[in-house]
């Protein structure tokens, strides 16, 4: 989008209409956490108990004082997608 902008020196609103593409949707910007640290302590329990599944995994994690929520451990897990 921005170098439809740039290269016909038009407004954001323009080059989206002409593209038929919706506003919100360029300029939405993400404010999930990321949640680095508990990623790095989900992939290291999941490396050293490959046979764990992500309800065990999370018991573990509870006990160390870490507690991600189940659809973030989910996907953080190696192999879920």
């Amino acid at each position: 989008m921005a170098h439809v902008v740039e290269a016909h020196g038009v407004s954001q609103g323009r080059a989206c209409k002409a593209l038929a593409v919706k506003r919100s949707g360029v300029r939405y910007r993400s404010v999930r956490p990321d949640h680095a640290e508990a990623r790095a302590a989900i992939e290291a329990v999941a490396a050293e108990r490959r046979r764990f599944g992500y309800r065990r995994i999370q018991m573990m994690l509870e006990r160390q004082g870490i507690a991600p929520l189940r659809t973030s451990l989910r996907d953080a897990l190696p192999g879920s997608g």
